[in-house]
């Protein structure tokens, strides 16, 4: 992808330093990290940590407190692990590499960079977990022998069982092979000198890190009921120290006591939560205490194979309440954040993040400030919207309220005037309040359109709105997934957004234009609806009716191959509060609809398919004008997008016939002569090397009439400009083709007193051919000064300077291949530009922008920014057509992410990087929404854990140093060798052979 910056008015002295301003900032990600693979929490720091797939590390918050890294290896993160009241956390990777990074102060805002690295030998699969007050490295091995090593030397130190401890084990236990792997390990919260060791075949060993050697009453073997050696997954020490909770594959748990009375240390409980039929395994299992009443006991997995062995499911146990949260993809992993009892209960699943209310009656779900899945139906368009008014800022966020009701009434988005604030409270936001606010509008799969707050860093979810109530689905409208029926076991509640599922594809809202002035909305979907809405306070029932427009006109030959159109409900329809559908536009045929832009002053709509355009008057819900641009050879445009039979032999015959036509016009020159053809080949290369000393200037090929899908409109654009003569302005619209067509109408509005009477009528006026027939991408008219006509109602609004009528205004029309400039009204070309293709550059995607001077506060241009596909950022000056500058911006395999990109009206864009991720990008240094932030060490913490964290990296005085393989970094220019310097806390490093099988353990 490359993008164009384009001024549209003569270069001046202030223009060239505000050009000298721009420069391309990737400056934040919005959305759920994709493929998230690991979790971490600090209690101390009140951080977040998530690992990725692709080795990206991301911490989080207070709302606005963000922070991204990213391994140099392309590998998967599997542990998170922050060290405890410092600033420091260790990630490791599936390649056996271990990662330190720090929260480091840089001119008062803190930066995470990585500080060190070591890559541990033997196989793939070690585990690490953190201890609060040891001061050494203890590595175990998969067999059942391991060794301790002080941080500062790395000199091993051999442990394994005496004879003593030995002989407490069976025969069958004994032996390098029969232990299996470590599976878990857990340090006593009462004693740090104890670690609990747990091995795969159920052996689980309490061992003294003083002594070195396991406690006499320190083995416990799992052989209950006959179930022998059942494999274990995981323990958890409880609070006071007296009790071990371990879990195991069969879907049971057993509760073990811990230095009792007796000689032996025996099984307390044990249980099976979902029955005695086969279960899946408990991954995971936490038990919480409270101030007054019986703890919280949590725990994932267990559910009965058969019945319910694809649910993903985390069971909540307080007392005699038992609830078994169902989410709606594979758990990651939680914790549970705790302000005496716990308070809230936080689960990564694989996409999105879950929040449970712990105290407040019910568990509601906490809605989240940040990470919300923006893929919770997949992302089919999106627009975005500058500068909204108060006033309808304020009535979106009243008609949102009124849909979140069913979250906990206790925490609220910043956005919300009440409730508490957010569980995850690190870091200070030290980000100036956004200077005006700005929606980002998604259309989705399922046929909803999401509004959210893109002011800021964080992308808040203000309102949704549902198209699909206007049409008859298949979705059962009493159908609630969250309620379960009485009596049910296990007690199911359905939890988490994401919902991939559509009722119906051809909801899928393609295109979306908002008037932040007068408040209507249009919408258009996959088969050819158009909605035309606005914005009501109350609940209102209404039928929507359907004016059909036939798009081919009656010709003939035709026949549509491709999905049917929706069905429309016919009785009344009660909307609630918000967005409401008062005008429906349904093309024939149904369609996608490629195009759709409004004007709300002149109260009209109009849009575009693969087989025409039309204009819609939604005051007086009337079709002013339909135009059919099909060409007789486009019968891939009568399939449609959903077709499942795609016409393959027809593709392939032409391939051969353009082989064929080739191989022909060969054999006509084709020259015997060994020498001709020599001088022949040189001739071209000439030519080759002359093109690569002008790339600009080459010749653009020419495209066939008979392509494909050449009457496609892709673009449509209203203007108030001179179209007959130079002496009357008229409003206009107008149109451009996949084949390089430009149409213009010229559109008679009645007077102010008869516009609910008299109807509009729209004549063509002019029509223009490309001589190469590039797609018309973009079309803009420029007045007197060279200036982007104003949006509709802005000047009304005294939002901007009314345009220059005086002087004769021009017409840029944007290709894929060129830009070129026509004079109006008598159309004639005046200067273009060429697009080199060496490169391949085709434009993508066209925005104007306002780019305000960062140095003059009323200083600014406007400009045309272009998205094309080769990942540079340009600046092409105009009328004199000149590159001025060059940058790099978005990767050329980027596809989907070229495909989705929108720009903002002061030079900001949005663009996918996954299906669950924008990436927002500046082009003005005036313009920035970036997170800025800092974490400091918590009051609570030692003298030596505040020395650790000073900026300059720093020994403390213990004299600890991990000898780690050094690594040269680049830090502001200057090249520096690193030698991290490790905390004084106890890292366990558990390596196990089998650790790579726990993706066929999740499968249990």
């Amino acid at each position: 992808s490359t993008l164009f910056f384009l001024s549209l008015s003569p270069p001046s002295p202030s223009t060239l330093s505000l050009h000298a301003s721009l420069s391309p900032f990737h400056t934040v990600e919005h959305g759920f990290p994709h493929q998230p693979s690991a979790l971490g929490y600090s209690p101390s720091l009140q951080l977040l940590a998530i690992g990725t797939r692709s080795g990206a590390i991301k911490l989080y918050g207070a709302p606005g407190v963000e922070f991204m890294g990213l391994h140099d290896e392309n590998a998967v993160v599997t542990r998170v692990h922050f060290l405890p009241f410092q600033l420091e956390l260790v990630t490791l990777l599936d390649d056996n590499s271990l990662h330190m990074w720090t929260l480091r102060a840089h001119k008062g805002v803190s930066e995470l960079l990585e500080i060190g690295r070591f890559t541990l030998t033997g196989p793939p699969g070690y585990d690490a977990t953190t201890l609060q007050k040891r001061k050494m490295l203890l590595f175990i091995w998969p067999v059942g022998s391991w060794g301790a090593a002080p941080i500062g030397g790395f000199l091993i130190l051999p442990v394994g069982f005496g004879g003593r401890q030995v002989r407490l084990v069976p025969e069958d236990y004994i032996g390098r092979r029969n232990l299996e792997h470590v599976e878990t390990l857990q340090e006593n919260p009462v004693d740090p000198n104890q670690v609990v060791i747990g091995y795969g075949r159920g052996l689980m060993v309490v061992w003294d890190l003083e002594k070195h050697q396991a406690r006499h009453r320190g083995l416990f073997l799992n052989n209950q009921d006959g179930c022998h050696r059942r494999q274990l997954e995981s323990t958890w020490w409880t609070e006071d120290g007296g009790h071990i909770l371990s879990s195991h594959s069969d879907g049971s748990y057993c509760r073990w006591t811990v230095g009792g009375q007796s000689s032996k240390d025996e099984e307390e409980k044990s249980d099976i939560p979902y029955g005695h039929f086969p279960c899946k395994a408990i991954s995971k299992i936490v038990q919480l205490p409270t101030e007054e009443g019986p703890p919280f006991l949590l725990f994932s997995g267990g559910m009965p194979r058969a019945s319910y062995g694809d649910r993903h499911c985390i069971s909540v146990i307080h007392g005699k309440t038992h609830v078994a949260l169902d989410f709606t993809s594979r758990i990651i992993d939680y914790f549970v954040i705790r302000d005496g009892d716990p308070g809230a209960l936080v689960v990564l699943v694989e996409e999105e993040l879950v929040v449970i209310d712990l105290q407040t009656e019910g568990w509601p779900v906490i809605q989240t400030p940040y990470l919300v899945p923006l893929h919770s139906s997949a992302i089919t368009c999106s627009h975005h919207v500058s500068a909204i008014p108060l006033k309808l800022w304020e009535r979106l966020l009243a008609a949102g309220q009124l849909q979140i009701t069913h979250y906990s009434p206790k925490v609220r988005p910043p956005a919300s005037p009440s409730g508490g604030p957010w569980p995850i409270t690190g870091g200070q936001n030290l980000g100036q309040d956004p200077p005006q606010r700005d929606l980002l509008l998604t259309g989705h799969e399922d046929g909803t359109v999401r509004f959210w707050d893109a002011s800021g860093v964080c992308l808040y979810p203000m309102y949704k709105l549902s198209t699909a109530g206007v049409f008859h689905t298949d979705a059962d409208p009493n159908d609630n997934m969250n309620q379960c029926s009485e009596g049910e076991w296990p007690p199911f509640r359905k939890v988490g957004c994401f919902d991939p599922y559509s009722d119906d594809p051809r909801l899928g809202v393609q295109k979306i234009h908002l008037c932040k002035y007068s408040g209507y909305l249009t919408v258009a979907g996959t088969a050819g609806q158009i909605l035309v809405l606005e914005l009501n306070d109350e609940a209102a029932e209404q039928t929507v009716e359907a004016k059909i427009v036939d798009l081919l006109q009656g010709q003939e030959g035709f026949r549509w191959k491709g999905h049917t159109r929706l069905d429309v409900r016919e009785e009344p329809v009660l909307f609630p509060p918000g967005f409401q559908p008062f005008a429906l536009v349904q093309c024939q045929p149904p369609a996608v609809v490629t195009a759709l832009t409004l004007h709300s002053e002149w109260k009209m709509v109009a849009f575009g398919t693969s087989h025409g355009f039309g204009l819609y008057d939604y005051q007086q819900k009337n079709s002013v004008l339909v135009k059919c641009t099909l060409n007789p050879s486009d019968q891939l445009a009568m399939e449609g997008p959903l077709s499942r039979v795609k016409s393959i032999k027809k593709s392939l015959r032409q391939s051969f016939r353009r082989i064929r036509r080739s191989r022909v016009s060969l054999r006509k020159h084709h020259v015997t002569n060994a020498a001709k053809l020599q001088e022949a080949n040189a001739r071209l290369e000439a030519e080759l090397a002359e093109m690569e000393l002008a790339p600009v200037q080459r010749k653009i090929e020419a495209r066939s009439s008979e392509d494909s899908f050449t009457g496609l409109v892709r673009t449509l654009y209203f203007a108030d400009t001179f179209l007959s003569d130079s002496s009357h302005n008229s409003a206009s619209l107008w149109a451009g083709t996949n084949g390089g067509s430009v149409f213009a109408y010229m559109i008679r509005m009645p007077s102010v007193e008869h516009r609910a009477d008299e109807p509009i009528t729209a004549h063509p006026a002019k029509e223009i051919q490309l001589m190469h027939r590039a797609p018309v991408v973009a079309i803009v008219v420029l007045d007197g000064h060279g200036s982007p006509l104003p949006e509709p109602l802005e000047v009304a609004h005294d939002l901007a300077r009314s345009p220059d009528m005086q002087a004769s205004h021009q017409l840029l029309v944007v290709s894929e291949e060129q830009f070129k400039i026509f004079t109006l009204p008598k159309v004639s070309a005046k200067m273009k530009l060429k697009l080199t293709a060496l490169d391949g550059s085709r434009v993508r995607r066209v925005g104007v922008a306002w780019f305000g001077s960062s140095r003059t506060a009323d200083a600014g241009e406007s400009g045309l920014v272009v998205l094309t596909n080769q990942g540079d950022l340009n600046v092409v000056s105009l009328p004199s057509v000149k590159m001025q500058v060059q940058h790099p911006c978005i990767r050329r395999e980027d596809v989907s992410g070229i495909a989705s990109c929108v720009f903002t009206k002061h030079g900001q864009g949005f663009y996918l990087i996954s299906p669950s991720e924008f990436e927002r990008f500046s082009l003005s240094a005036r313009n920035v929404v970036e997170p800025r932030s800092l974490v400091e060490v918590p009051a609570n913490a030692t003298a030596a854990s505040k020395r650790r964290a000073a900026p300059d990296g720093a020994s403390a005085d213990n004299g600890y140093t991990l000898r780690l393989r050094q690594t040269d970094r680049q830090t502001d220019g200057h090249t520096h060798s690193i030698t991290p310097v490790w905390p004084p806390v106890l890292i366990l490093l558990i390596l196990s052979l089998q650790k790579r099988q726990e993706g066929r353990r999740g499968h249990r």
